[in-house]
């Protein structure tokens, strides 16, 4: 599936629908460069599970839960140096929770992100617009994950 944002408001809007027909168990491993959209789809997403709270990116938390339709854990591994990092965090609890997970940075710990998880690759265009980003779901192909 593939997606043309065109604004903030676009991705926002975007994830808050796919947010809409998410499931307990579903897995979403964002991956994009710096003020890619990757926590702009996390806002969006939340406002689609009916999260009222304010989403900030978890830089320095590395994780945040937030209480909607299904419960939301969103993960920023961004200064994580390494997925033996992440077993500090407790990640497990979560990724195989009955929850819904994003994880921005993803491509950082594709050795332990679950087999069910979704690839949400961001890529911008300058000739299409400063504002553009290029929007791709897909399963897991690691090969091809890095930008």
């Amino acid at each position: 599936m593939t997606f043309d944002s065109y604004s903030q408001k676009d991705t926002e809007d975007f994830a808050a629908e796919l947010a809409k027909k998410a499931v307990a168990g579903d897995f979403f491993a964002l991956v994009g460069g710096l003020g890619a959209g990757k926590t702009a789809f996390a806002r969006g997403f939340a406002r689609g599970l009916g999260v009222v709270a304010h989403i900030t990116s978890p830089t320095f938390a590395i994780i945040n839960e937030y209480s909607g339709n299904l419960p939301l854990y969103h993960f920023d591994v961004y200064r994580i140096n390494n997925a033996d990092d992440m077993y500090d965090t407790g990640f497990e609890e979560y990724f195989y929770a009955s929850g819904v997970c994003l994880v921005e940075w993803a491509d950082m710990i594709t050795e332990i992100l679950p087999p069910n998880a979704k690839i949400v690759r961001f890529e911008q265009d300058l000739a299409k617009g400063e504002q553009y980003r290029k929007i791709t779901i897909g399963g897991q192909n690691f090969d091809t994950i890095s930008n």
